[in-house]
């Protein structure tokens, strides 16, 4: 592992506070958890407390004078950045008096006396949230990577393969089960090329009646059949210079993969109703969840579309083949409900254990469904494996699960250590500094190891931030490497 140079400069986050004492009880609490607090008690000239508002991780905003007084300070924070994750500070069982603006970037409130815990939940959120407006992608949905989160070989492949066919205007076929993710790949495709900022337009194929088809595709003139009582472009058009994705393409009938063929081959195609050619500037994604080279056999999908389809497939694994990934796609899941503010869960080691067992024949969007579910019927509770649907439960751990275990039960939740004994202090006793020395380096170390030196994991592993465990590295004097950029 070879050394680098990194910024370590902590997060900052911005307490405008009127109550000066409650104030400062947040600023301790946040450099405890390793964030830079900006404190202001003045609500009504804050933005002199900072230089850059690119700086600012989140802001907590607490009391102010009057609700009048707090309502305009929420509207300058808005109006200074529209993509600043607020957190109000309220009292527990105390509701806000002030009226909340739908447009503003509000993610939640943190409970007063604050804990910890709460706000690290709260400040994670907003990196979350931050990380999907970084770059210009406001339009980026939050959910867009969430089946490639995980680190099973199998996603890993995928990833390596988004990477090197990204920037080429190469046709893609992405081949899987329902429920994989296979959209997800496309937009990665789209998101990671040259044409990110035109149109990503999916189709799917098999949910639009054949005779429709065309006209989706290609648009039409007026007048062209019954009921076209407009002209009105197709997806071609819209997708110009950007990205056409054909989902199901597999359910395509013969008659319209001849036309498709001919735009791929010509790069040119016509309107219904009309004879004037168009150019077609469009890169081509599709995907399915059938076998083609068997459907070619029966007669039922064209060989040479095929061809001009598969210049670079990418398969997408079942849920089943890398249940090791399980664990991180419960996470993501979660901080995607809590993003969206449709509430909370978590769930424990045991439960983790039993998802990880289950066949997921519904892949990730099954695991999406139930976790949703969770959140409905536990709101911010803690989900036992008793408390899953029957079909998840059960009472032995298969072979293959239990040699993952271990990384399950990390990936999962933070782990609450139980010592069995209460451990002895030795009758010579020691240097309680460098004991505990050893032990921070000892799993330091471990976790080093097990994230093949990337720093990154590492730190989820210890349940801490990067940076912290760099400046830990720098401490101790131990070398450390960053992952290479991706997805």
């Amino acid at each position: 592992m070879g050394e680098s140079q990194v910024s370590i400069s902590e997060p900052k986050v911005l307490i405008i506070e009127a109550d000066t004492e409650r104030g400062r009880e947040l600023e301790s609490v946040l450099r405890f958890i390793n964030y830079e607090p900006v404190l202001t008690t003045d609500c009504g000239d804050w933005k002199s407390s900072i230089d850059d508002v690119q700086d600012v991780l989140a802001v907590l905003v607490g009391s102010c004078k009057t609700d009048k007084v707090l309502q305009k300070l929420l509207k300058e924070v808005h109006d200074l950045d529209e993509h600043l994750p607020i957190f109000l500070l309220a009292e527990k069982n105390k509701e806000l008096t002030v009226a909340i603006e739908p447009a503003s970037c509000i993610l939640g409130r943190v409970e007063l006396p604050a804990h910890y815990t709460q706000l690290t939940s709260a400040l994670h959120q907003a990196e979350v949230y931050r990380e999907t407006q970084a770059d210009g992608s406001q339009q980026r949905p939050v959910d867009l990577f969430r089946s490639l989160v995980g680190t099973s070989r199998a996603v890993q492949m995928v990833r390596k393969l988004i990477q090197q066919v990204a920037n080429s205007e190469a046709n893609v076929l992405i081949l899987g089960e329902s429920g994989t993710g296979k959209e997800v790949v496309a937009r990665n495709l789209h998101y990671y090329s040259n044409r990110r900022d035109k149109a990503f337009v999916p189709v799917n194929c098999g949910a639009i009646p054949g005779d429709l088809l065309e006209s989706e595709l290609f648009g039409h003139e007026k007048g062209a059949f019954t009921g076209a009582i407009s002209a009105r472009q197709g997806r071609f058009e819209l997708a110009e210079h950007g990205t056409l994705f054909l989902d199901e393409i597999g359910d395509m009938s013969l008659n319209m993969q001849v036309k498709l063929l001919r735009v791929l081959q010509e790069r040119t195609f016509e309107r219904v109703g009309s004879n004037k050619s168009i150019e077609a500037d469009v890169r081509i994604i599709a995907a399915t969840h059938r076998d083609l080279e068997e459907a070619i056999t029966e007669g039922k999908f064209r060989e040479d579309l095929f061809y001009r389809l598969n210049v670079f497939p990418i398969e997408m694994p079942p849920l089943r083949d890398r249940v090791e990934d399980v664990p991180l796609l419960v996470n993501e899941l979660i901080r995607r409900i809590e993003h969206e503010k449709r509430g909370s869960v978590r769930l424990t080691q045991g439960a983790i254990l039993a998802l990880c067992q289950y066949n997921w024949p519904g892949n990730v969007r099954e695991l999406a469904n139930l976790v949703e579910r969770m959140a409905i019927l536990y709101p911010f509770g803690v989900v036992d494996i008793g408390d899953l649907p029957e079909k998840f439960q059960t009472d032995t751990i298969a072979p293959e699960t239990a040699r993952l275990s271990e990384e399950i039960l990390t990936s999962a939740q933070p782990m609450q250590y139980q010592l069995e004994a209460e451990p002895r202090l030795p009758r010579g006793g020691l240097d309680l500094k460098e004991h505990l020395s050893n032990l921070e380096v000892g799993f330091i170390k471990q976790a080093l190891d097990d994230a093949n030196g990337v720093v990154a994991q590492a730190a989820k592993r210890l349940g801490m931030r990067r940076t912290t465990l760099v400046e830990k590295l720098r401490k101790y004097g131990l070398q450390r490497s960053d992952s290479p950029s991706g997805i």
